[in-house]
């Protein structure tokens, strides 16, 4: 059969839907192996309440998030000895600041101090402000994640166990994502469940580990903190959840997984919020992990053996491609969203994953075309992991 364009394709198709399948099975690969570790976790008893260190917790504000005072108060009930929460905000007049005040009252017994953070020392301002909170954390361990979280009540149990070990530098969390009713937004919850979570799965098993960090929780230690330089080493990174995690492991400790879930509240994006969110998320993994990111193009299942499909007019081998790819693609995503995340919200919006990983190569796409943001209410360009801001856009125009 003579080369022609339509082969061609065909066959550059056919080759990567099967490089899609051998994903897949890392993957799965991947969920098997973080449930057999949490499974070995699980049969371990519990530390005694003498054994459990104090620690410090730091939530950086800016504005007030879904759910929060939900989640301000999951952190407020844990089932652990000692802790203490520091609050911080770069405007004193954030609408958050209240939230806090209530939660104060609420819980008077609870030491939870409120910062106001004044000075701009980098273009992160989340880490900016995490510099200036520093000073009031009363102890030696320290846990920073972000507003919008939800904890179980033995998340702290849970989360600083492994630091006990002293080759473990950092502790991390999976996440799952309450989706807002809107269309964007079930769309944002079901690709935290099918797409990256069996991601950073799939990069824990290649890996033999993390070596980075999810900014749904950061624990570690604050003389392991200095060791790297200080929240100061990143005030300019966007991913600063990912530079703390991969600059710990570049001191030779370890980063571990805990077996605790959380919940992030999504707000209720539009299509065009969904769309540059996913552009800002992909832009910044695209300047972290540059060569894992470029290996995403063969990570698009459904795409590829769509095209194989199309490119061979229907051919049965191309049929039977599709239905393996399609089955392995559900097989996978399901699997680590109801096993991993007990994310059940997943199974009532599967319907338009197909659409989801449609949108995937477009946005995969169009992150190589920019270096522009919109991230909190304000836009940068992104170079080498490095904000500089570009302009401001309206506060209406971003939530996160």
């Amino acid at each position: 059969m003579p080369l022609t364009p339509r082969t061609a394709l065909e066959a550059v198709a056919a080759i990567d839907t099967v490089g899609c399948l051998f994903f897949y099975f890392l993957s799965a690969l991947g969920l098997t192996s973080f449930l057999s570790d949490r499974r070995k976790r699980l049969q371990q008893p519990p530390r005694p309440e003498s054994d459990l260190p104090p620690v410090s917790i730091f939530k950086p504000l800016k504005g007030v998030d879904p759910k929060i005072w939900e989640c301000f108060c999951s952190h407020c009930e844990q089932d652990y000895p000692q802790f203490q929460l520091i609050f911080g905000v770069s405007d004193p007049g954030d609408p958050a600041v209240e939230v806090v005040r209530k939660l104060q009252a609420k819980y008077p017994n609870l030491p939870i101090e409120l910062i106001v953070c004044d000075r701009v020392l980098g273009a992160n301002i989340k880490v900016s402000n995490l510099v200036q909170m520093l000073p009031a954390a009363s102890h030696e361990l320290l846990l920073v994640n972000d507003s919008d979280i939800d904890v179980p009540a033995d998340y702290l149990q849970k989360v600083i166990a492994p630091l006990a070990d002293p080759s473990v530098g950092l502790v991390t969390c999976l996440y799952r994502g309450v989706a807002a009713p809107t269309f964007g937004s079930r769309l944002e919850a079901l690709g935290i469940g099918t797409d990256f979570i069996p991601g950073v799965l799939s990069a824990r098993f290649l890996e033999k580990g993390l070596h980075f960090g999810l900014g749904s929780t950061l624990a570690f230690r604050r003389h392991d903190l200095k060791m790297i330089g200080g929240f100061e080493a990143f005030l300019d990174y966007l991913a600063d959840d990912y530079e703390l995690g991969r600059r710990i492991a570049a001191t030779g400790k370890r980063v571990e997984l805990s077996e605790a879930i959380v919940t992030t509240y999504l707000p209720a994006y539009t299509l065009r919020q969904f769309f540059q969110h996913q552009l800002r998320w992909s832009r910044t993994i695209r300047d972290a992990r540059r060569w894992g990111y470029t290996g995403l193009l063969f990570t698009f299942g459904l795409p590829w053996t769509l095209v194989t499909l199309i490119a061979a007019r229907g051919a049965a081998w191309a049929w039977g491609l599709f239905a393996l790819t399609l089955t392995a693609r559900l097989a996978v995503g399901i699997g680590t969203a109801v096993l991993v995340l007990s994310d059940e919200q997943v199974i009532r919006n599967i319907v338009l994953l197909p659409l989801r990983d449609l949108i995937a190569p477009l946005v995969w796409a169009a992150s190589f075309m920019g270096n522009r943001i919109h991230w909190r209410g304000e836009v940068f360009d992104l170079k080498e992991g490095r904000l500089t801001s570009a302009k401001p856009v309206s506060s209406a125009d971003w939530k996160r």
